[in-house]
């Protein structure tokens, strides 16, 4: 059996997928750990998985917090800037504390979110098989792709392949000081350069997207894995008032897990939503003051948390900000959606959800009350969107999720080990 070690964001979009991976392998009869910062261990501890910390010389406690709460002030382009000096600390704390963290415990393997390349450094330093992640949207680092962070829908002329091309260079800019650090200490261990930021080195790749949901990609290497998403029952209990529900069609809104305080979109919905023949269910996530909820139009069903995929599964429609994990579980109930993207990756599976036709898009700085009131209106009263959702319903059911990633997980370890033998 192995020991995996874990290195993602502290965003619960990706450390709660990880953790059902890792339940999944520990299940297996494997030990998972995941290594992070100390406002992290109650949470990865109610996942049921082991943890170690890290960052304890340098980590101010509650930062995360803080960081949080001034990440939702900022949308779109300035919240990715924001985010850089954040990621920026993180970086340098995987890498300073990472290794001697990974020896201490025997960590033999490691499962790197994308979204944390400085994990794949650290894997490449210990000479330790590892495996990438995609826990949000994957990253191609293609030019005949459209970068994750942008609206723009996939196009085989050849000057969107420039227009990609360019901003991929722009968001290597912009993450400079990430790549730097990086850099820092790849230089130190004697490692090559990393130029290009978030690009998967691995020879193993897992997405919890499905194939279906992104745009055509010619030749793709044999190492990315589409999987589906990884879900299995969480230790935390998460109760829901079901007998308060009226019958009527119910739409589900949810802005995720670190968007949740903008209570202007979250108005915008309730007053949508006003006077039609339904019931709307809100999961704010910790993210609305009672007085906040008291000034919501309407009558909505507004809960702090919610068991997702069981309020999904009664769901005829989901509002959401574009988060992977919320449109996935939506699809997983061929539930279709109506799209609010705010910012990171939000906005490309925004793109992807008018790709595949299972909802309707709208530009944050166009959300009006009439505009996602029609939306609601077309998505539910057009049985093309429900029908295109049913059937990722089907082929997420095909592609079984986590227990085929825990597969490909068991099968790269394996034959890295042999190969490492030879």
């Amino acid at each position: 059996m192995t020991h995996f070690g874990i290195i993602c964001p502290p965003y619960p979009g990706h450390l709660n997928p990880l953790s059902a991976l890792g339940r999944e392998l520990q299940g297996r009869g494997h030990r998972v750990t995941i290594l992070h910062i100390s406002d992290l261990e109650a949470k990865i501890r109610s996942e049921g998985l082991e943890y170690y910390p890290i960052g304890q010389t340098s980590y101010q406690p509650g930062s995360l917090a803080a960081s949080f709460k001034q990440l939702t002030q900022f949308s779109e382009i300035e919240a990715l800037r924001y985010s850089v000096d954040f990621c920026r600390h993180m970086t340098e704390i995987i890498c300073q504390d990472a290794p001697a963290a990974i020896r201490s415990i025997g960590i033999e393997a490691l499962l790197v979110d994308q979204l944390e390349p400085e994990g794949q450094s650290v894997a490449q330093y210990l000479d330790l098989p590892f495996i990438c992640i995609s826990s949000g949207q994957t990253i191609h680092r293609r030019s005949d792709v459209p970068p994750f962070f942008t609206p723009w829908t996939y196009s085989k002329a050849s000057w969107t392949r420039l227009r990609n091309a360019v901003a991929y260079q722009i968001l290597d800019w912009s993450c400079q000081p990430i790549l730097g650090v990086i850099n820092h200490y790849g230089q130190r261990w004697k490692l090559p350069p990393y130029r290009k930021i978030y690009e998967s080195i691995a020879k193993t790749h897992i997405s919890q997207q499905l194939a279906a949901f992104e745009f055509p990609i010619p030749d793709i290497p044999g190492r990315f894995h589409y999987t589906g998403p990884f879900r299995n029952p969480s230790p935390r209990l998460s109760t829901f008032p079901f007998t308060q529900l009226t019958g009527q069609p119910l739409i589900y809104a949810s802005l995720g897990s670190v968007q949740n305080t903008k209570q202007e979109i979250f108005h915008c919905i309730a007053a949508a939503c006003q006077g039609l023949d339904l019931q709307l269910v809100i999961a704010h996530g910790g993210g609305l003051s009672p007085e906040a909820i008291q000034a919501l139009p309407g009558s909505p069903l507004v809960v702090e948390y919610a068991p997702q995929l069981d309020v999904l599964a009664k769901a005829s429609l989901t509002i959401t900000h574009g988060g992977m994990n919320t449109v996935l579980d939506s699809l997983s109930c061929g539930v279709p959606l109506v799209a609010i993207p705010i910012t990171f990756e939000q906005p490309g599976t925004g793109a992807r959800i008018r790709w595949t036709k299972t909802g309707e898009v709208l530009a944050l700085s166009r959300l009006q009350v009439p505009t996602l009131q029609t939306a609601i209106q077309r998505v539910l009263a057009d049985s093309s969107y429900s029908q295109n959702a049913l059937k990722f319903q089907t082929a997420i059911q095909q592609a079984r999720g986590v227990k085929r990633a825990a597969d490909i997980v068991e099968q790269a370890v394996g034959a890295d080990r042999i190969a490492q033998a030879a």
